[in-house]
């Protein structure tokens, strides 16, 4: 016989598929969390585009300065796209808990018809 655990009203309800819902307060938490780290990869971003703007390319050997043009644009671009996918994602999650704060005020009026 097994034991089955007893519902519990601090745990949040799970789905069909044993996923736990979202909610706008989970939303905007995710989206502050995402945010904040899309700030700091922001400005990691602008530290290293400032520091490899200050050092000289290689002049001696056209080998050379093609390989560190590259390597400068392959650093950029990295933290360039990790940046937008936090700014995106945070975009999103906002996006997401205003639409379930509209979901949840039409919900109760719905109801009453």
């Amino acid at each position: 016989m097994t034991n089955l655990p007893s519902p519990d009203s601090s745990q949040p309800s799970k789905n069909s598929a044993g996923e736990t819902p979202p909610t706008p307060l989970r939303c905007f938490t995710g989206a502050a969390i995402s945010g904040a780290i899309a700030v700091l990869l922001y400005l990691l971003n602008q530290s290293i585009v400032q520091g490899l703007a200050a050092k000289p390319l290689p002049t001696n050997n056209i080998t050379a300065t093609n390989i560190a043009i590259a390597v400068r644009t392959l650093v950029i671009g990295l933290s360039t796209l990790a940046t937008a996918i936090f700014a995106i994602a945070t975009l999103g999650l906002i996006a997401l808990g205003i639409q379930l704060l509209i979901q949840q005020l039409r919900q109760p009026s719905s109801n009453q018809e």
